[in-house]
């Protein structure tokens, strides 16, 4: 999975999910060059939740039945 800033340059790869002390761990490289470990936490998982709200949870569901628009 690649996640990209707003104008399409690669920010991040992520290359796995891992569980890790009861944490989720993110795995991947950042910048195409260094390798990375991020941990998240029970409490920012819960604090990321709260940031949404329901049209935003109803887009990210929807999300994953539509096709990718090609990059320019």
């Amino acid at each position: 999975m690649k996640l990209k800033t707003t104008d399409g340059m690669e920010l991040m790869e992520v290359s796995g999910f891992a569980r890790e002390d009861g944490n989720l761990v993110v795995e991947g490289t950042i910048m195409g060059a260094m390798p990375i470990r991020a941990v998240l936490t029970p409490e920012e998982l819960r604090g990321a939740l709260g940031m949404l709200d329901m049209k935003t949870i109803a887009f990210s569901l929807g999300m994953l039945f539509r096709k990718s628009k090609p990059q320019a």
